[in-house]
């Protein structure tokens, strides 16, 4: 398993766990991004936020934030 941030441009995987204090767990998964839902990396440069599309949308996520997410490849 590879926390999203470390996947690569094009690369897709399977949401494995969502770690984190209440209200980023409550963020995450309101917007979709729950164990089982697939995500397919966008963009992903370094020092800037990290661009997935899952369930039909387009979603920027924190990189920071992304380390505590953590992917089936």
């Amino acid at each position: 398993m590879k926390k999203l941030n470390e996947l690569a441009r094009n690369q897709s995987g399977t949401i494995a766990s969502v770690d984190g204090d209440f209200r980023f767990v409550g963020r995450i998964t309101s917007i979709g991004i729950t164990p089982g839902c697939e995500v397919t990396v966008i963009k992903n440069e370094k020092h800037r936020p990290l661009l997935v599309y899952s369930r039909d949308s387009m979603i920027a996520l924190n990189r920071k934030e992304c380390g505590n997410i953590l992917v089936k490849d």
